[in-house]
């Protein structure tokens, strides 16, 4: 009876996990689309009267802002997952 208890909470708990890394996921993939396809595609005639370094903001974005967001969502990512590790149980040592 214990151990179909303890096995019952183990695959809540896995499926939890797995559910808060889904939608850390599926949040990052929309804030990189939106990022890159609208600001840099789609967005890109409206933002063209700003400037920024000397071009409009929406070339900015399809050349160096996308890139950067991006690796802002590689590090926000792995402190996210790190930390949800740890509520978890499964971190590293």
């Amino acid at each position: 009876m214990a151990e179909q208890t303890k096995a019952a909470k183990a695959d809540r708990d896995g499926a939890g996990y797995w559910a808060a890394n889904v939608r850390i996921i599926l949040v990052s993939l929309v804030i990189w689309a939106v990022v890159s396809f609208g600001f840099g595609i789609l967005l890109r005639p409206m933002l063209s009267g700003i400037s920024v370094g000397g071009t409009d903001l929406g070339f900015w974005f399809a050349q160096q802002g996308s890139i950067l967001v991006f690796l802002a969502l590689i590090f926000f990512y792995a402190w996210r997952m790190n930390k949800l590790d740890r509520e978890y149980g499964v971190e590293e040592d």
